[in-house]
């Protein structure tokens, strides 16, 4: 929308960027460009203003196919004005001098005569095919069947608008008629889950399975393992009392050996011991056997003293000393 400012006897437009304004005075075009800011009278000017941006047109209908089935066709136009002045012409584009609003509803009618003629080709190719070519390969065949019709609509050309662009954004039957249709590749896709589910299930079981009997051959494996462990320990058990008795028998030999040689020591030393007590009593008797026997009563009573525990006094009577002086004046 222009921007007006009154002023007295005179007004200011200016229009933006995207907006051509044409300034007509007295049948003939005073002004006309994009973005526009010029001087007018009110009495005088005949404006209008004409968006030269791209438009989106959003579209949605309904059509029937070949096979008597109805779907619902949403597509999208870009449309632009590449003519402002043969636009002007042929669509009431003109503004309010005072407020700059236009006094119809231009994009409206655009938008009208846009519609109907997509609608047209679209329905043309429909009812042609089927439903299942609709629904399957339709999207670019109405897409091209349509920027062929507008591009070639000479309604189009003469008001001064181009389509840019189609979208067809989709194409849907009715709601049972799409459910009856998603029936069977619901059905597939259920289908190829459960045999999934069971070849799932069958392979957990068959894991298991082989689980179960690896656990089993491993307790079997283990039995087995420490029956020759009992087997081994009694083995070395006896291998180790064998070795044991062996070991306390040969201890015992070597013992009863060195008790033996110890008791032949012992004995050859007791007989070298009497033998030479004995020669060593040959020789002291054979040594006091000239001795007198005074003498070696006085011998025998000097060792017998030296063997008696020690006397602190000794009283000596008559009556024992009178035979020993006897014998010792006898003996002179």
């Amino acid at each position: 929308m222009a921007d007006i400012t009154r002023y007295p006897l005179v007004r200011h437009l200016r229009s933006s960027a995207t907006a051509h304004v044409l300034h007509v005075r007295n049948g003939r075009v005073v002004q006309g460009a994009t973005g526009a800011s010029f001087w007018f009278r009110p009495l005088s000017a005949v404006l209008s203003e004409v968006p030269v941006d791209d438009r989106e047109l959003p579209l949605l209908f309904h059509a029937r196919t070949a096979d008597f089935q109805d779907v619902t066709v949403q597509m999208t136009l870009t449309f632009r004005v590449i003519d402002p002045g043969l636009a002007a012409a042929r669509v009431d584009f003109s503004i309010d001098p005072g407020t700059g609003v236009w006094r119809g509803t231009p994009l409206e009618q655009v938008a009208g005569l846009l519609t109907e003629s997509a609608q047209q080709h679209a329905l043309d190719l429909l009812t042609g095919i089927d439903l299942a070519t609709a629904l399957t390969r339709g999207v670019a065949p109405i897409r091209d069947t349509v920027e062929r019709g507008l591009a070639a609509d000479t309604r189009l050309a003469e008001t001064g608008v181009a389509v840019i662009g189609v979208r067809v954004v989709a194409v849907r039957p009715e709601a049972d008629v799409e459910r009856a249709l998603q029936t069977p590749t619901r059905e597939r896709v259920q289908q190829e889950a459960d045999r999934a589910t069971y070849e799932r299930r069958a392979l957990a079981v068959e894991r298991e399975r082989a689980i179960s009997e690896n656990e089993l051959a491993n307790q079997i494996e283990l039995a087995r393992r420490e029956e020759e462990l009992v087997g081994q320990r009694g083995v070395n058990a006896r291998r180790e009392a064998e070795h044991a008795a062996a070991a306390a028998e040969v201890a015992s030999e070597a013992q009863a050996r060195r008790d033996q040689r110890a008791a032949q020591v012992r004995a050859e030393a007791e007989r070298l011991a009497g033998a030479a007590r004995g020669d060593a009593t040959s020789a002291y008797l054979t040594a006091h056997a000239e001795i007198p026997a005074d003498l070696l009563l006085a011998v025998a009573a000097r060792e017998l003293a030296t063997s008696l525990p020690k006397i602190d006094s000794l009283v000596l009577t008559p009556d024992l000393l009178t035979p020993v002086l006897a014998r010792l004046g006898g003996a002179r």
